[in-house]
């Protein structure tokens, strides 16, 4: 349910980003493990206060979990928190300034940041995959210093303040706090003759097209992942990934849920009470579906694995048409005397069932 990471941090679902970064704190300081060395409970509720404020703390995660729980964060992408106790630090790190949190080594390469790309694409598409063609506007490795940063035939120097390290330490009560150098920016080094094209970043902004295969069966809120596709990377460091998040338009008709799809099927009083077969709409094409003499309006018919192909494998969901009888606002002469004709007649076999149906509705509300 929704609301469990929400009681794991003791905040109601409507708590603000405030209120829950103060939440997460409070539980953080209270079952750190330097705190509870020894004590498992201690670091399991460590790592569910976590988890609860990976997915709390990020706007995106939140509205999904907030909709569809942890399924929903399942299929986007998520996994649960982070097992290891290190990673636990580096949010950890990001709220109390602690030392503890992974980092690139001082000096050496640096790794590029992951991206975020958001796409749009049609109901059809998500039901049946596509090939788009994205451009992205990212910072790439500067060709002329190769990420250094300096201009070429110059190398960085080790930064005076932190001797390298990237961080300034000094100790406060049981916990060693750390800060980022102010000096190099947590780089450990400083860069005395700066390249001209990066102006020392090591990173020039750069357009670049890139292919993508959606498959069939994404929904809304999936996420794709595309190695290498993210910011460039530094002093001979990786690029970051391309994350690429799906947003599905609706369809006029159709309605999916998981991976079945529901449409609404108008029919004639005639139609629902003699019995047809029209020729319904899909999503892979037509098909002829037999409805019943005497079908009453909101009835459900099932077609078999005619809905949306499960990305995990196992097949296609189902197809649920929900008959809707449209009674007409306006008749032609003709059709007003049918239809009273048909009335006189209904009256006429059902008259006494009627009159023994109403006296009993009369005796009861009166």
């Amino acid at each position: 349910m929704p609301a469990e990471y929400y009681q794991i941090l003791g905040i109601s679902e409507s708590a603000t980003a405030t209120e829950i970064k103060k939440a997460y704190r409070k539980i953080a300081m209270k079952y750190h493990p330097d705190r509870n060395q020894g004590d498992k409970k201690a670091e399991e509720k460590f790592k569910e206060a976590a988890e609860a404020y990976e997915v709390l703390g990020d706007l995106e995660k939140r509205k999904i979990y907030d909709r569809y729980g942890v399924e929903g964060l399942n299929s986007s992408g998520f996994r649960g928190g982070p097992s290891d106790i290190n990673d636990i630090f580096s949010h950890f790190g990001d709220l109390f300034g602690f030392g503890g949190q992974r980092e690139q080594a001082p000096g050496g390469p640096i790794q590029g940041a992951d991206l975020r790309y958001d796409l749009t694409i049609s109901f059809m598409e998500a039901v049946h995959g596509a090939e788009k063609e994205i451009e992205i506007n990212k910072p790439d490795t500067c060709w002329t210093c190769e990420g250094t940063g300096s201009r070429p035939g110059y190398t960085p120097e080790t930064c005076p303040t932190c001797k390298g390290r990237g961080q300034t330490i000094r100790s406060q009560g049981f916990f060693s706090v750390s800060t980022t150098c102010h000096v190099c920016r947590g780089e450990g080094q400083v860069i005395k003759e700066p390249c001209t094209d990066c102006d020392g970043n090591g990173l020039v902004n750069k357009k670049k097209k890139v292919s993508l295969k959606i498959p069939a069966g994404v929904d809304n809120g999936s996420r794709m992942r595309l190695t290498g596709e993210g910011e460039g990377g530094r002093r001979n460091g990786q690029a970051g990934d391309l994350y690429v998040f799906l947003y599905v338009e609706e369809h006029d008709y159709f309605k999916r849920d998981g991976n079945n799809i529901y449409l609404k099927l108008p029919i004639s009083i005639s139609q629902a009470t003699l019995g047809c077969a029209p020729s319904l709409p899909t999503i892979h094409g037509e098909q002829v579906l037999k409805i019943p003499a005497g079908t009453q309006s909101g009835q459900r018919f099932t077609l078999r694995s005619q809905g949306v192909k499960s990305l995990r494998g196992g097949g296609n969901g189902d197809m649920i048409a929900i008959v809707e009888v449209v009674i007409p606002s306006r008749l032609t002469e003709r059709q007003k005397e049918l239809m009273e004709e048909f009335a006189k007649i209904e009256q006429d076999t059902a008259g006494t069932e009627e009159e023994g149906f109403f006296k009993k509705l009369f005796r009861k509300t009166a």
